[in-house]
């Protein structure tokens, strides 16, 4: 379905039939779509109403432009828009890697619309690259070492081009193959689909690049995904602060090479396997720590980690993943 907010237009996946219940929003993540959830809401149980939103720029939701400057915002307040559009007073929200920021973000700002919260292998609660250390210290003030310069070009170009092949590494099937999942899940096609919704450019995927004189010689811009992401940008530190606190659960995948501590994903690690010429010894970014120091000052939340899994274990796990989101859904 369609939603039109005073910001923009919203394309809503649901489950025929399930229009009552306990409201529970699905927020994806980054080259994906809501579309990444859909066998996830049809095992959703009784009494529970599965919404997953396209966020803007991917998807069927109108492609408006991301200041990054806000960090997730322009996401996070989209979402809070499309419930109140909705007549909801608030919602269980669920958030995988990106979509994981966003619902942080909106548990920030809004406490009191989030029910509950999960966290699918969610981007750092200190944003994507240039930061050290579980509490998320600046490698550099500018933020060098993530936003938009990081992403690969030849990924980019593809993912432009609409390319469903698997001739090359950097093809969008052959980076879902690698990255997003560990083994194969059934119908991949559908998946890769969903991936080619994404809207390139600098006001989208992955924004616009800024440049640094320190290694790696990247910085944030000030538009686009990946720059919205970016340490100086998005940065929830104080999230133990706020009240009400509902209940997070955090999944994430044993195998995860996107999220990680040792990302394949982040330039420093990337540095320090050489991988990346002329690194002078900066460290690796703990995503994994950082997002577990900052549950842990906040208290409330459970951590379950699913063995012999990579970044997507709705996808890779399905009736594990249904079983302790229900359990979490019921004990809210």
């Amino acid at each position: 379905m369609k939603v039109t907010t005073p910001r923009l237009t919203q394309h809503v996946l649901t489950v025929e039939g399930r229009t009552t219940g306990e409201p529970v929003l699905f927020v994806h993540g980054n080259v994906s779509s809501g579309a990444f959830w859909r066998d996830t809401m049809a095992a959703l149980p009784e009494g529970y109403r599965p919404l997953a939103a396209d966020l803007r720029g991917f998807g069927h939701t109108d492609p408006a432009p991301v200041d990054a400057t806000r960090g997730v915002r322009d996401y996070s307040d989209d979402l809070i828009e499309l419930l109140a559009a909705l007549n909801l007073d608030g919602a269980h929200l669920v958030g995988w890697s990106l979509g994981g920021g966003i619902v942080l973000q909106v548990l920030r700002d809004r406490p009191a619309l989030v029910r509950s919260l999960t966290l699918v292998n969610p981007v750092s609660p200190y944003g994507w690259g240039g930061t050290e250390g579980p509490h998320g210290r600046l490698t550099h003030p500018d933020g060098t070492g993530a936003g938009a310069g990081a992403a690969n070009p030849d990924f980019v170009a593809r993912l432009m081009a609409g390319d469903m092949s698997d001739d090359s590494p950097a093809s969008p099937r052959n980076v879902f193959r690698a990255t997003y999942v560990k083994h194969p899940v059934p119908d991949e096609d559908f998946y890769v689909r969903s991936m080619l919704t994404t809207r390139v450019g600098e006001a989208h995927y992955p924004g616009d690049a800024a440049t640094s004189d320190a290694w790696p010689g990247v910085a944030p811009g000030k538009t686009g995904v990946l720059n919205a992401i970016a340490p100086t940008h998005f940065r929830l530190d104080d999230l133990h602060e706020i009240d009400p606190k509902p209940p997070i659960l955090w999944i994430r995948g044993a195998d995860d090479v996107i999220v990680s501590d040792t990302s394949l994903f982040d330039l420093a690690h990337l540095g320090a396997l050489g991988v990346v010429p002329g690194s002078p010894g900066t460290p690796a970014q703990p995503m994994v720590a950082q997002t577990r120091a900052v549950l842990e000052r906040y208290g409330r939340h459970r951590e379950a980690v699913l063995d012999d899994c990579g970044h997507s274990p709705h996808l890779e796990h399905p009736a594990e993943f249904a079983r302790l989101l229900s359990e979490h859904l019921r004990e809210a």
